[in-house]
């Protein structure tokens, strides 16, 4: 956990560790970068008002080098932190103050979808024209060429390509992706689906990848055919 709060930290870090968990605090971001460089954590808790480089800044150069887990702690109602937070490689949020139960169940959920979607040895790898997803070595490569996920946007990418043609709905999307109901006013998977397809692109064609059917959900489409009309005899 990376927050200057000490009291906080300590309370936590007594909670946690009741629940079964290793548990470590830093309390300003080069702290907490510090402690990344010498021991393999399995998900930071993360605070936006730091001393010194803020939250993003420290969740910036966190992404810059690992696909680590990161659960940011933002002010209430602050819904500006939220969607910047996602934006840049947050895998889910949790408003201060906070209960200390509903951060633990948010904590565990992340780190279940981290561990990957079980498959079948014919589902390790899934295909769509010229994307290649790997689900055992988590990696993703568009026309050869390597592109880094965050875990949120590699699940997101896994369902909808599992269903290429099909439209998912969004209420179906967030439960399966990020865990929780669609709630009124959430942008989340919005704009994780607004990252996804800008580090995708778009086919070689022009055409888009991932499309949004207002008021159904969002489907990975397959590139449209060029047609070429026969000249008149």
């Amino acid at each position: 956990m990376i927050d200057d709060d000490v009291e906080l930290c300590a309370l936590l870090e007594d909670y946690f560790r009741s629940e079964g968990f290793n548990f470590a605090c830093a309390h300003s971001g080069d702290e907490g970068l510090a402690l990344l460089t010498n021991v393999a954590y399995d998900i930071i808790i993360l605070d936006v008002m730091l001393p010194g480089r803020d939250g993003f800044d420290v969740l910036r150069e966190i992404r810059g080098v690992s696909t680590i887990p990161v659960v940011m702690l933002t002010a209430k109602g602050d819904h500006i932190d939220r969607v910047v937070g996602l934006e840049i490689g947050a895998d889910d949020y949790v408003c201060k103050p906070f209960n200390m139960r509903e951060l633990s169940a948010r904590v565990r959920a992340v780190l279940r979808r981290a561990g990957g979607f079980e498959a079948t040895a014919a589902q390790d790898v899934l295909c769509v024209v010229d994307l290649e997803m790997d689900l055992k070595s988590r990696s993703v490569r568009v026309g050869g060429y390597g592109v880094p996920l965050t875990n949120v946007e590699f699940r997101l990418l896994e369902t909808l390509l599992a269903n290429a043609g099909k439209i998912i709905s969004p209420e179906h999307l967030s439960i399966r992706v990020l865990g929780r109901r669609l709630t009124a006013f959430d942008r989340s998977l919005s704009v994780h689906i607004s990252k996804l397809r800008h580090k995708l692109g778009a086919y070689s064609c022009g055409s888009e990848r991932i499309r949004t059917l207002r008021g159904e959900g969002f489907m990975y489409v397959f590139p449209e055919r060029e047609t070429t009309e026969e000249p008149a005899s």
